[in-house]
This record gives C-alpha cells, sequence and structure tokens, in this order.
C-alpha cells in the first residue's frame, strides 16, 4: 500500500476512534463536527491513491458531507445531511452495478423486506419528514442491492454496504423510535462503528477490485 494512503487511512481510522470514543453522543458543536467530518474525509484521497473508481471516491467525499450537515443541529442540516448521503448511495451503486453480475434470491428478498419493515415501525415516527425518510430507505436499499451483485474480487464492499444499511437503522431508532436516553447512547456507539467500517470496507474492496 502507498504511504500517503496508509497515512490518510490510519488519519481516518484515529478520528474515528475519537469520535465513536468521546464524541458521537455529545450535543452539537464544532469541535465535535469537525472530528466526526474528518474520519471520513480522510479517506477521500485515500481512495484517490489507492486508485478506487471515481464514483467511490465520490461517494465518500458525499459522506463527509452528510456527517457535516448531520452533526449540526435543526431540520434544515437534516435533510441536507440525508440528501448528501442520497446522493452518495447512488454514486456507490452505479459502481457497484457496474462492476456486479449476478444476485442471489434470497439475500434480495431479505433486503426488501428490511427496506418495506420501516413503513411499520418507523415512517409513523417521522412525521413531517416522511416522504424524505421514505426517499432515502429507497436509495439505500438501491445501493445495498447493487452491492450484492458483486462478485469475489469486491468480497469486502457487499459486507461494507451491509454494515452501512446496519447503521442507518440503528440511527434511525436512535433518532425517530426510541425515548431511552440510555438506549440512545449506546445506538450511538454501535451506529457509528458500523458506519465508519462499512465505508472504509467499500473504499478497500472497490480499491482491491480495481487493482486486481
Amino acid at each position: 500500500m502507498p504511504l500517503v494512503a496508509a497515512i490518510f487511512l490510519a488519519a481516518g481510522a484515529i478520528f474515528a476512534a475519537i469520535y465513536g470514543a468521546a464524541c458521537c453522543w455529545r450535543p452539537s458543536s464544532w469541535p465535535r463536527t469537525a472530528v466526526k467530518t474528518a474520519s471520513v474525509a480522510a479517506l477521500v484521497p485515500a481512495s484517490a491513491v489507492l486508485g478506487a473508481p471515481l464514483a467511490i471516491t465520490l461517494g465518500l467525499l458525499l459522506g463527509a458531507a452528510g456527517d457535516f450537515f448531520l452533526s449540526r443541529p435543526g431540520e434544515r442540516a437534516f435533510l441536507a445531511g440525508m440528501a448528501a448521503f442520497g446522493a452518495g448511495h447512488l454514486a456507490y451503486a452505479w459502481v457497484f452495478w457496474a462492476s456486479g453480475s449476478t444476485v442471489a434470491v434470497i439475500p434480495v428478498a431479505a433486503l426488501v423486506l428490511i427496506a418495506l419493515s420501516t413503513e411499520v415501525w418507523l415512517a409513523p415516527h417521522t412525521g413531517a419528514l416522511l416522504w424524505p425518510v421514505r426517499a432515502y430507505v429507497a436509495l439505500i436499499a438501491l445501493m445495498a442491492l447493487a452491492a450484492l451483485a458483486l462478485g469475489p474480487v469486491h468480497r469486502l464492499a457487499p459486507i461494507g454496504a451491509g454494515l452501512f444499511v446496519f447503521s442507518d437503522l440503528m440511527l434511525a431508532i436512535e433518532r425517530f423510535v426510541t425515548t431511552d436516553p440510555r438506549l440512545g447512547r449506546a445506538l450511538s456507539h454501535l451506529l457509528w462503528a458500523a458506519y465508519w467500517s462499512g465505508q472504509a470496507l467499500i473504499l478497500w474492496g472497490m480499491a482491491a477490485g480495481a487493482a486486481s
């Protein structure tokens, strides 16, 4: 691995560890925003150096923008964050489909059922954000479906996509469903670990595929 890529990956991992250990459950602040954004922003130059597809680098950049907005208070910032992540999912889906082949029926059926289940346990709690949340669910489901088509050479990327989906499920519960602060804090730690690991594995898997 090129030294420059290793430095950026290590920096991202350090920022992610700091955010997960000391920041993810705290109220919004500019230091918290900086650490959260930097943890994924550091993966962007690493992606470029490792030769990952341009859509992966773009998806990571949009993810960093999404992290910035989601770390800020207010509904408008939340909507901007969802829009950035939704665009990132489209970038990922495009390159996954372009790099994939066939998809097994059972994983696809399970993913579709998970997406549809949000109408039961999530949609009733979203209020005015119902349609933006529905649109986001559709976009991340599309990204994950595309990831299921990836072959063995990209084997880490579907795992990363699965972790991304899991992190967003936990985020939905933490933001819209639970009212227990202790559960909310536990979910914050869990979803952050899954999210950052998912982004890193998508990068790693797609870079490995591009190099093969």
